[in-house]
């Protein structure tokens, strides 16, 4: 992931709530929906996705407004790199990201794809946030470690970082240990009938892009 942030860490909201919601796939209007019913305060609340802004859903392009929130943080999934890559050029071998939900693309000019591609490439790969109770890490498919502390370290490589934006394979093997050094991870990626649970690893994509209401998952007691 070129030029990409690994890890952004953020401090307690001592303000407001944490929410965290599944990927959301074009879908902001349905997101949109989901955070008035829960009377989201954008003064004082924050917003964390799990990646996978684009594509598939119809509303695809808005991601551009909703990146420029100060309140809504996502990390970088699968799906944001083959777009960010196509749209500046340089598109990822062997993947036809039109055929995976991504011609929406094609429809936009030359200065948006440029804007898109600088937006989508400066995603983190993780995101750590302080909670009351310890640090919430998350990423959009897996952690290829047992202990978050992995996200720090100078040998986290590219076979690495291909693991966090494409791997089923914790959710694919029901991998139960237990990460440390971290209260919980939140993937999405896998998409799960109802919110899944591997020791403290949560998967919460459940669909909202293929037509269920997005849900969003709260990180305080």
């Amino acid at each position: 992931m070129q030029d990409t942030l690994r890890l952004r860490r953020f401090n307690l909201n001592t303000q407001g709530r944490d929410f965290a919601v599944g990927d959301i796939h074009g879908c902001f209007s349905k997101l949109d929906t989901a955070l008035r019913k829960v009377r989201f305060s954008a003064e004082r609340d924050r917003l964390f996705a799990v990646g996978d802004l684009v594509d598939r859903g119809p509303e695809s392009a808005l991601v551009l407004e909703w990146l420029a929130q100060p309140w809504f943080h996502p990390v970088c999934g699968n799906h944001d790199l083959m777009t960010w890559r196509r749209a500046s050029g340089d598109p990822l071998p062997d993947i036809d990201h039109a055929a995976h939900g991504g011609e929406w693309l094609d429809s936009l000019d030359e200065l948006t794809h440029q804007r898109i591609a600088q937006s989508l490439r400066e995603l983190p790969l993780a995101i750590e946030v302080d909670t009351a109770d310890g640090p919430v890490g998350i990423i959009h498919a897996d952690f290829p470690y047992d202990d978050w502390q992995a996200v720090y370290e100078h040998q986290f490589s590219a076979e690495d970082e291909d693991t966090c934006l494409w791997s089923i394979d914790r959710y694919r093997t029901g991998y139960k240990q237990p990460v440390r050094s971290v209260r919980a991870i939140v993937h999405g990626h896998m998409t799960v009938s109802k919110m899944a649970q591997l020791g403290n690893v949560f998967f919460i994509d459940t669909g909202g892009w293929r037509g269920n209401a997005p849900v969003l998952h709260g990180f305080q007691k």
